[in-house]
């Protein structure tokens, strides 16, 4: 296996400004999804430890697509997941709130995208190290949440998850965030077993969403 990426996790965000997250209920078809988008130059993915066989489509992608990809786990809750995704190969970890797994994810030097959605919980996750701010669910202040929310806090790193569709996109990242994450409205039903050519022309129009504003 080639080494692992080194890059700090802000910093690829900042780069790339496009995160997939993958959930399905076939393992094999969650694999082909990473590298079709691997293929169309999604290079930011996080595998949600929700779905089946989270941990082998980590690993699989891991050695795989290694030096290509930077891999997270998702929903990433205690201790014993944040180990396990290490242990796969996840180069960082993303969690929908602020758990033990955040703690011990930091404690064993994987970077965190924490979860967040008040400004009590973005001060600490920032206390607790996180390398920026999942701002989760998305949806519930939408873009606007997003801009109120810069004005206490004009430094911390928010990345929006949750509800966030294609034709947000450029919304969130004028509000200022440092990256978007898509899940279903960019993965459809690929990761279980469906249309991977859909699946392309969304990653197409993902990363020119994604582009310079």
């Amino acid at each position: 296996m080639r080494p692992r990426p080194t890059t700090p996790l802000l910093d690829l965000l900042r780069e790339r400004r496009l995160l997939a997250i993958v959930r399905g209920d076939d393992p094999a078809a969650a694999l082909r999804s990473i590298e079709a988008l691997a293929e169309e130059g999604v290079t930011m993915m996080e595998v949600s430890l929700s779905g089946a066989d989270a941990l082998a489509v980590i690993r699989k992608a891991a050695a795989a697509l290694a030096g290509d990809v930077h891999l997270g786990a998702g929903t990433v809750l205690t201790a014993q997941d944040a180990v396990a995704a290490r242990d796969a190969g996840a180069t960082f970890v993303v969690t929908p709130g602020l758990g033990d797994g955040v703690d011990e994810a930091i404690r064993l030097g994987l970077p965190v995208l924490a979860g967040a959605l008040t400004p009590t919980e973005v001060i600490a996750a920032v206390a607790k190290g996180a390398a920026a701010v999942k701002l989760f669910p998305a949806f519930a202040g939408g873009a606007s949440y997003l801009r109120a929310l810069r004005d206490p806090f004009p430094a911390v790193p928010f990345v929006p998850v949750g509800g966030v569709g294609l034709d947000s996109v450029r919304d969130y990242l004028a509000a200022g965030a440092v990256a978007v994450g898509l899940g279903s409205p960019l993965l459809g039903d690929a990761p279980s077993g469906g249309d991977l050519d859909g699946l392309r022309r969304r990653a197409r129009t993902a990363l020119d969403l994604a582009g310079p504003l």
